[in-house]
């Protein structure tokens, strides 16, 4: 690159954009543990592997015979490295959110089973959306799966339950009244 493109305020403007955003991605990295044992083993820069890693995962939903199992690798993945270490705390915290996580992933995976066909006819990057909305559902500052859980599958399996339980009560036959023998 010639050194007249390099002083070009535009070039100028946007390195250092770049770098703000860069910086910015790298103080909430800073945030996961994980990331920063990672960048002292290797010594590659956390924020570096992570763009790499959204990068090789962005490119594998390009092809779509990659596409679907990158997003279960990423439904699947995290989530389960997470829950090992939550079975290992002493607290309940961490245990109910993957637990929560779980539970909403693995009702999205059943529903998804039946009309995978269908979404993928009339929504081609839908992979790239499930990974996305998994995320989500897993990311602690988002809570996506606490949300999902509360709002759509507690009231639903309340109701079922609720029907279920006076389903069997009515259907006990009445008390004679004599003792059993």
């Amino acid at each position: 690159m010639s050194a007249s493109v390099k002083q070009h305020p535009a070039f100028v403007q946007a390195q250092n954009k770049v770098s703000y955003y860069v910086s910015q991605l790298d103080k909430e990295l800073t945030k996961y543990p994980a990331l920063n044992t990672f960048e002292q083993r290797t010594q590659v820069p956390k924020t570096y592997a992570f763009l790499g890693a959204v990068g090789v995962i962005g490119l594998f939903h390009m092809f779509n015979a990659l596409a679907s199992p990158t997003s279960n690798l990423v439904g699947w993945a995290l989530p389960a490295y997470f829950s090992f270490r939550a079975l290992e705390t002493p607290g309940p915290q961490d245990d109910t959110q993957w637990l929560t996580y779980w539970v909403v992933f693995g009702f999205f995976n059943f529903l998804e089973s039946f009309a995978l066909r269908i979404v993928l006819y009339y929504f081609p990057w839908y992979f790239a959306f499930k990974t996305l909305f998994t995320l989500w559902l897993q990311l602690p500052a988002f809570r996506g799966a606490q949300l999902i859980y509360h709002s759509v599958l507690k009231p639903a399996f309340a109701n079922v339950s609720s029907r279920a339980v006076s389903a069997t009560t009515n259907s006990q036959p009445e008390s004679t009244g004599y003792a059993a023998e």
